[in-house]
């Protein structure tokens, strides 16, 4: 993803979004391909300072730390491919506009180009996947969380595009019949995605 925003300096992040940006980079890399053993072995090794302790979203992230201790690559590799890449057809398919109710896939996907450039935001030319790819949804949160936009502007565009794509597909993934490794990355997608819009609608009721 490019952005504009990188012509202007950025502030300070805060602790707390330092971390909510980690945490969308890291579910859009998981579900943009399978982990290498590095990565695998970083997620093992990694603390759990942004989760308050026996929280669900703390619970999804030690299981999705013990996934990591036990996976292989090569085995995390063929789940992936098979779950939403696949010869043919995948089992399911990451990209968000599927999951959209009340409104087509096609003009859904519409909506967000021009979202996206509203926000200075584009598609990298070198980009396989279209704009609505659950990654590429991740990824645009990130840009927003870590540019410091307005919580307003994070919270219309978590609300139009993340609650109501990548959040089904994440629960479409956590029942699939093939996903293990990826059943836990899902389920603390999905703990993470229900934090963040909890908050999101605090701050509405604060505003």
């Amino acid at each position: 993803m490019s952005t504009d925003g990188d012509l202007h300096e950025r502030k300070p992040l805060s602790e707390e979004d330092a971390g909510r940006a980690n945490l969308y980079a890291l579910i859009g890399r998981l579900f943009y391909g399978a982990p290498d053993s590095i990565l695998l072995a970083q997620l093992c090794r990694a603390n759990a300072e942004p989760m308050e302790h026996g929280s669900p979203l703390d619970r999804a992230w030690q299981a999705l730390r013990v996934a990591c201790g036990s996976a292989h690559p090569e085995v995390v590799a063929r789940e992936h491919e098979g779950l939403f890449v696949g010869v043919g057809k995948s089992e399911v398919t990451p990209y968000t506009s599927h999951y959209v109710v009340g409104n087509s896939p096609d003009r859904h996907l519409v909506q967000l180009r021009e979202r996206m450039e509203q926000l200075g935001l584009a598609r990298r030319s070198a980009a396989f996947e279209v704009e609505d790819h659950v990654s590429g949804i991740c990824d645009v949160m990130r840009i927003l969380v870590e540019d410091a936009h307005p919580i307003w502007e994070q919270s219309l565009f978590f609300k139009d595009f993340v609650d109501s794509g990548v959040t089904p597909f994440c629960k479409v993934v956590a029942t699939a019949t093939s996903a293990k490794f990826y059943r836990c990355v899902a389920e603390f997608a999905r703990a993470f995605l229900e934090v963040e819009r909890q908050a999101f609608e605090m701050h509405g009721a604060d505003a």
